[in-house]
């Protein structure tokens, strides 16, 4: 066990990090030596770092995946708060650096690959040429249409998870993960969408979350829903 010192508020206080080795040793024994092994050399990107891509993140973090790359060009939001993966210190700092802040101290040896841009047609080619799979986790319709369209007609061997319908206080259950196609699944109830009165809702974002997390760990473990 190394001994690192970190500075915390006004004062230094002293932290046990465990080493590389001991980290993989305990997600092995857990998700096993083989599919491990697939999570620790996947590449995965993830476009939007709100509440579905903040969550998505740390998620994938914790199952080990060895490089993510994060994509986003907005700014941590105290509206924010309620439902992502951010700090109340945190607020008014680019997504991208709090994100991978955070994600060090979940996963210290984890690669981390930040772009605080705008993601458009021109870029996604280059900024998704490293990624095994892609998770689209935008706010806008007209960004994630972008998104689904330039992936699926310009990068047809790459895996793409979205998600549409995360909104509002309906039931958990109708969140679900369906496949529109071979290399294209859809996380949410494909329905609900922000409104007025109650719009998104941490519980439910994470639950949208947390599904296209995990089909990114299926589809590393070629388990593919039918």
């Amino acid at each position: 066990m190394a001994t690192v010192w970190k500075l915390s508020a006004s004062w230094e206080v002293a932290k046990l990090i465990p080493t590389k080795e001991d980290m993989t040793k305990a997600l092995e024994m857990r998700q096993g030596k083989k599919l491990q092994a697939k999570f620790s050399s996947a590449t995965v990107a993830i476009c939007g770092l709100g509440g579905l891509g903040s969550h998505i993140a740390i998620s994938l973090a914790r199952a080990g995946i060895g490089k993510l790359i994060l994509m986003d060009f907005d700014r941590v939001d105290i509206s924010n708060l309620h439902r992502q993966q951010y700090k109340a210190a945190q607020v008014g700092r680019y997504k991208t650096e709090a994100l991978s802040e955070n994600l060090k101290e979940v996963a210290p040896y984890m690669e981390i690959k930040a772009h605080t841009v705008r993601i458009t047609e021109n870029n996604a080619l280059s900024l998704l040429a490293e990624a095994d799979v892609i998770c689209e986790a935008f706010d806008q319709p007209e960004a994630k249409a972008m998104l689904t369209n330039t992936v699926l007609e310009s990068m047809p061997d790459k895996y793409l998870v979205a998600a549409s319908g995360m909104a509002g206080l309906g039931s958990a259950n109708s969140i679900r993960t369906r496949k529109v196609a071979d290399h294209f699944y859809l996380c949410g109830d494909e329905v609900s969408e922000v409104a007025e009165s109650v719009s998104l809702v941490s519980s439910r974002v994470m639950l949208c979350a947390a599904h296209q997390a995990h089909m990114v760990l299926r589809i590393l473990a070629s388990e593919f829903e039918t």
